[in-house]
């Protein structure tokens, strides 16, 4: 039987829990595969399993395209893991489908994950219940190739602030070949990578609308700033020439092989690109509009409890899920993988706001959007769809932004009804 325990602070983690029982027991933990992600937290296991011989984590991980399948046909089949991470955005998702259970007030309370977390922890939580807590936090920023501004003599010290700027960044380091091939992109078109969430919470909003109604449940980028926002990313690639979908099948790929100048990306690349030998890159703030507007994209992965544990398992789940959503741990997410910590004590200290890198993401912290998906995937695919028709297809951007917003409007009254 599981022994009581107490948590007289979420921000102690692990040192504050107690296990009563001297009996050994594993418990399972799932993320997807990401190479900087499991080394970080083969990390945590080992440190946890060091302060905790009578509990064993086994990792399990899936390719990310993969990942939500398995998580769903485990349920399904009476299985799955004592802890889980998943993508903020499939909160709806899992818990519809009974794959998580609420997180103990006793264990976790209320008043100090609201304290201690980025407000943006909210979007855990469904009527009186969180279902999970992050380890980091995520923001954009504009990743560029030192050498590469150098090269045509733009300074590197002074990164791209505005729309502008960055059109004008673009067309002097993009590079063609004597047919007017792109070999070289000024700036990186992925809608598949970040730039959905680039064009939907930063540009229509730059270009004076709003994606959406404040409860998330209206699609309204169709109604004003959505087309605008449109046709400014479709020109990039039928207008500047500047960019091209598909380049290098992935943007991020593109940036890594020193063939695009910028890319927009979120801080879970730093771990990554700091591994790239000869490299030099910078980071600036997504730029702002030609008024002085920024805005930004935040989101995070978090780590739940599964329904099937139960007993000496789920003690055992609750003390490793305080550990993981520690500060310590936090910290040494920050150090592997380059993500923020979720705690805004731990994110915002004197050292990591004198960072050049990361200063530019915990400021953005300020002012970013969290959206509220009910089907990440099925959102995230109507922006590519809808790029697709006017880069592909020769459609306008007016009529393919109406398209878009039909059909996630659609998608969000299936979800919701």
């Amino acid at each position: 039987m599981r022994n009581r325990f107490m948590l007289a602070g979420l921000a102690a983690g692990i040192s504050l829990l107690t296990l009563g029982a001297a009996q050994a027991v594993e418990i399972e933990y799932w993320q997807y595969a990401y190479d900087t992600r499991v080394t970080a937290m083969d990390q945590l296991i080992a440190n946890f399993e060091a302060a905790n011989p009578d509990i064993t984590v086994k990792q399990t991980t899936f390719p990310y395209d993969d990942y939500q399948t398995r998580v769903i046909a485990a349920k399904a089949a009476g299985q799955g893991p004592d802890v889980l991470q998943l993508f903020y955005g499939w909160l709806d998702k899992f818990q519809s489908g009974g794959v998580l259970q609420p997180l103990s007030t006793t264990a976790f309370p209320h008043d100090q994950i609201e304290a201690d977390f980025f407000p943006i922890v909210t979007a855990m939580k469904r009527g009186d219940d969180y279902y999970g807590l992050p380890t980091a936090v995520r923001s954009l920023a504009l990743f560029y190739n030192k050498k590469l501004f150098e090269e045509a003599g733009l300074d590197p010290a002074n990164p791209p602030q505005t729309l502008d700027e960055l059109v004008a960044a673009a067309v002097a380091t993009a590079k063609h070949d004597d047919a007017g091939n792109l070999i070289s992109e000024g700036i990186t078109l992925d809608m598949a990578g970040q730039d959905h969430q680039w064009w939907r919470e930063v540009l229509t909003r730059q270009f004076g609308g709003v994606p959406y109604s404040d409860d998330y449940r209206t699609v309204t980028y169709g109604e004003k700033g959505g087309t605008e926002a449109l046709k400014f990313y479709t020109d990039l690639q039928t207008e500047q020439k500047v960019g091209q979908a598909g380049f290098m099948d992935e943007g991020q790929a593109a940036f890594r092989g020193g063939m695009a100048a910028m890319t927009i990306d979120g801080t879970f690349r730093l771990g990554s690109f700091r591994t790239i030998d000869q490299f030099e890159w910078g980071v600036t703030e997504l730029p702002a509009n030609a008024d002085g507007l920024r805005s930004n994209y935040a989101s995070y992965f978090a780590n739940g409890i599964g329904s099937s544990a139960q007993g000496e398992e789920l003690a055992a789940a609750e003390k490793f899920l305080a550990y993981v959503s520690s500060p310590e741990a936090m910290q040494i997410w920050l150090e592997v993988v380059g993500e923020l910590p979720a705690r805004k004590a731990a994110a915002l200290t004197d050292t990591n706001l004198a960072d050049p890198v990361l200063a530019p993401f915990l400021k953005a912290l300020d002012y970013a959007q969290t959206t509220q998906f009910v089907d990440e995937a099925g959102q995230r695919q109507v922006a590519i769809d809808m790029a697709n028709r006017v880069l592909l297809e020769g459609q306008s951007p007016a009529d393919s932004v109406a398209e878009a917003a039909a059909a996630e409007q659609a998608i969000i009254d299936d979800a919701t009804k």
